[in-house]
């Protein structure tokens, strides 16, 4: 059985649940596109927005807010070939910082929540994974 069985095709979830490992196995073995960002040396908004865009390889008009981060989720293609198309992003180390605080926080993952239901439209399975750096 693979770690994602039990996952709903279009979610926004906590990473503490679920093994890395097991997730990146489950992805490869389901051909979903593997997308991973670790912050863990990052304290605010625009390095958060900044490190997204390089690790998910954002075009150069990548505006680095939160419209952009949505127009360039919305605008990745899953792997064509794929039995059953999809992505997995694991956003790891989130900041909890005066300078990036839950609420930005929220504000960050309500996005990618956006992105699934658009996912979701489109038959496409888009899972996050997150942390929140202790």
């Amino acid at each position: 059985m693979s770690a994602l069985t039990n996952v709903a095709a279009h979610a926004v979830l906590p990473l503490g649940a679920y093994k890395l490992d097991d997730l990146h196995r489950s992805a490869e073995q389901t051909d979903q596109v593997w997308m991973e960002c670790d912050f863990e040396k990052l304290q605010d908004k625009a390095a958060v927005l900044q490190e997204i865009g390089q690790s998910f390889k954002f075009p150069k008009h990548y505006g680095k807010n939160l419209d952009a981060l949505f127009d360039c989720l919305t605008e990745l293609k899953p792997d064509s070939n794929a039995g059953k198309p999809g992505f997995v992003v694991v956003l790891k180390n989130l900041p909890d910082s005066k300078q990036f605080d839950s609420e930005q926080r929220d504000a960050l993952l309500d996005v990618f929540r956006d992105a699934a239901d658009h996912f979701y439209d489109e038959k496409v399975a888009f899972r996050v994974f997150y942390s929140v750096k202790q």
